[in-house]
């Protein structure tokens, strides 16, 4: 028979109300109750009844993530994190494709927040850059975070500085001796294009280097971008000696093209991205590039939504860490 929460409490020792609290993560529990509430439901291998807990706290117990997002892999990862957090929180997750350039895109939001009964959402970019989205659902009082916002302030969810990122990126390049850096921006709805650009030029600056509008480039987080992007630059009469693309996924398609030119990598070209996707360190060469832990992004802005679900004072903008990733695909630039 399906064990019930009374049978984890007259396991316990304690009230079936404590076994709630412990259940739902709150802080008002002692450890050794806590401890002890948790080894009795493990031991009863009790599993709570999402419909019974939705009907007493008056909360569907689910969140979704809105997204429309070209890189598959980057969006994977923020999944995955996500995921893990529900998971530890008892929570289940929906996920919402939307069409971002849809003239409707916004009423969609809009009839997705008062049709569903979602206790919160989960924004990602560029999603999480629409002003008007915001400002409605903080007309609808609905709970949410961002994932990289162009406006973090005010806001809660995570983000990166990703213009430091940037800089430090250009810094290596430059310490290679490299003078015509390209870049290929990302998709220019995207907070993070713009934030990347600005780390771009800020590391052009601190170098002494003029900024050159030919040696940039509009991608879109794509692979196909890359591509695109890879056959302008070394077409050019004065091709660079190295491309800084906005992601991963976007170096990738600037690899392929090098490779079909019969470029070496970095002895003719060097070329780095933004993520540390997986990919990044199977590919031939490995990729230079920053991580961006994008993961534990997912679940610690997870984790933000559930702290303001439960008290709406709650939940921060958490600045996560970035780091250099240096691999074979950057080195000296050629004379």
């Amino acid at each position: 028979m399906r064990k019930r929460i009374e049978d984890v409490a007259h396991a316990a020792g304690v009230s079936m109300k404590t076994v709630s609290r412990v259940l739902n993560n709150e802080p008002s529990v002692k450890e050794s109750t806590r401890k002890k509430v948790e080894e009795a439901a493990a031991r009863l291998n009790y599993r709570p009844d999402p419909s019974a807990r939705s009907l007493a706290g008056r909360k569907s117990y689910l969140i979704g993530l809105l997204y429309d997002n070209p890189s598959a892999n980057y969006l994977m990862q923020i999944i995955t994190g996500v995921v893990e957090a529900c998971q530890q929180h008892q929570y289940g997750m929906v996920l919402h494709p939307m069409n971002y350039n849809s003239p409707e895109f916004v009423q969609d939001v809009e009839m997705l927040v008062r049709s569903s009964k979602l206790d919160g959402l989960i924004l990602t970019p560029p999603i999480a850059d629409n002003m008007e989205v915001l400002d409605l659902l903080e007309q609808l009082s609905a709970h949410y975070v961002c994932v990289s916002p162009k406006f973090p302030f005010g806001r809660i969810g995570v983000n990166l500085d990703e213009h430091a990122a940037v800089r430090e990126m250009m810094e290596h390049l430059v310490g290679l001796g490299h003078k015509r850096i390209a870049h290929i921006m990302g998709h220019p709805a995207h907070g993070a294009t713009e934030w990347r650009l600005s780390g771009y030029r800020s590391g052009l600056r601190r170098a002494g280097l003029a900024f050159d509008p030919q040696l940039v480039h509009e991608g879109e987080f794509t692979f196909e971008s890359g591509m695109v992007a890879a056959q302008y630059f070394f077409d050019l009469p004065e091709p660079p000696t190295a491309i800084f693309a906005a992601n991963d996924d976007t170096a990738a398609g600037v690899m392929r093209i090098a490779h079909e030119r019969g470029l070496s990598i970095p002895g003719h070209v060097s070329v780095c991205g933004f993520d540390n996707l997986p990919m990044s360190k199977h590919i031939f060469p490995s990729l230079t590039t920053i991580n961006q832990p994008t993961q534990e992004m997912g679940h610690m802005a997870t984790v933000q939504l559930l702290k303001s679900i439960k008290d709406r004072s709650a939940g921060a903008m958490v600045r996560m860490n970035h780091a250099l990733v240096l691999r074979q695909s950057t080195g000296p630039a050629r004379e």
